[in-house]
């Protein structure tokens, strides 16, 4: 499996009102609407997955839904996915690690048997260049279709898919709230213009919301790291607070970009300089086979000359006309005899 990329996403999930946010604003709608957020407790650890024989971390909560005049508690799985590819397996890891919860559970004494085992919503969190393609249900991993009597016995799980490269800025300006806005962040990394442009509208989002210093302290963290991990050559040490400092980020990534663009022309003319020589040495080797043989036929045209010249058959104009050569060239082959 690919080795995951530490974005700090995991550290936002810890804290309950990333975790509403995320399902309020990427999780259908239907589903949210059930959820009495007040209720949301967290339960995320490490947990040894025996298949896969690996350590993984995870984010699980458990908040109480309310439908048909009935409470549950209802745990929330989010598996966060930032690997540099797509993995084609995820339905059937997804499966596994649903499994090892439950166990856990039971191995906890969370429930019983006997009690049954929890309603569970898994989530996927992908932020990879290439967007997601793979099955999101175990059952569409079966190939092929089994006949109708054996499809009740093949295994059923459905994940639901948060692919955030799938996101517009325009859609994400839809979601009015300041997680949608460091996943605009994310996407805009690979442009230093827009990144300025996502930041501010990231600043903006934090000011408005309630929890305005605890969001301010969360996320600024969250971009320190962020910044770090995508190479930024700027000085984040005097960056406290997004909401504070902005004018001093605002500089910081103004300077970043000036210098990514300046090394860009440089690499450029650099490379423009290479090829240009390359592409002389090229010219100068083609051109020298050219003189050569230019050269060489020439040579040939004069000693065949000198033959006919020999022979006296022929006058200077036909012998001129048999080898491509001047009049004025044969007079001078024949004085020269």
């Amino acid at each position: 499996m690919a080795k995951h990329h530490d974005t700090g996403y995991k550290e936002l999930f810890n804290h309950p009102e990333f975790v509403q946010q995320l399902i309020e604003g990427f999780a259908p709608a239907e589903i949210a609407a059930l959820m009495d957020f007040s209720t949301l407790k967290n339960h995320s650890g490490n947990y040894i997955t025996p298949l896969f024989e690996e350590r993984f971390e995870d984010v699980v909560w458990s908040v109480q839904v309310h439908w048909q005049g009935v409470t549950e508690r209802l745990f929330l799985y989010l598996l966060i996915e930032f690997q540099s590819t797509v993995d084609p397996t995820m339905p059937l890891r997804m499966l596994h690690y649903v499994a090892c919860f439950y166990q856990h559970l039971l191995k906890t004494k969370v429930t019983t048997p006997a009690q049954g085992l929890p309603p569970i919503l898994p989530i996927v969190l992908y932020n990879g260049l290439e967007r997601w393609q793979v099955a999101e249900d175990i059952d569409e991993l079966v190939r092929p279709t089994p006949p109708l009597f054996l499809r009740a016995y093949q295994p059923h799980l459905r994940y639901h898919l948060i692919d955030e490269g799938r996101y517009t800025p325009e859609q994400l300006g839809l979601i009015d709230s300041p997680l949608s806005a460091v996943f605009g962040v994310e996407i805009a990394s690979r442009d230093r213009a827009l990144l300025q442009v996502a930041v501010d509208r990231l600043v903006r989002l934090i000011q408005a919301d309630p929890n305005k210093a605890r969001l301010d302290r969360l996320i600024t963290r969250w971009l320190k790291r962020h910044l770090q991990r995508l190479g930024a050559q700027i000085d984040l040490t005097q960056i406290h607070s997004l909401v504070e400092d902005t004018a001093m980020l605002a500089e910081n990534l103004q300077h970043w970009a000036e210098r990514e663009r300046q090394e860009g022309e440089r690499i450029g003319l650099q490379r423009g300089r290479q090829e240009g020589r390359q592409e002389g040495r090229q010219e100068g080797r083609q051109e020298g086979r050219q003189e050569g043989e230019q050269i060489g036929m020439q040579k040939t045209a004069q000693a065949t000359a000198r033959n006919l010249i020999a022979l006296g058959l022929l006058n200077d104009a036909q012998i001129a006309q048999a080898t491509g050569l001047s009049v004025a060239q044969v007079e001078a082959l024949r004085a020269d005899k």
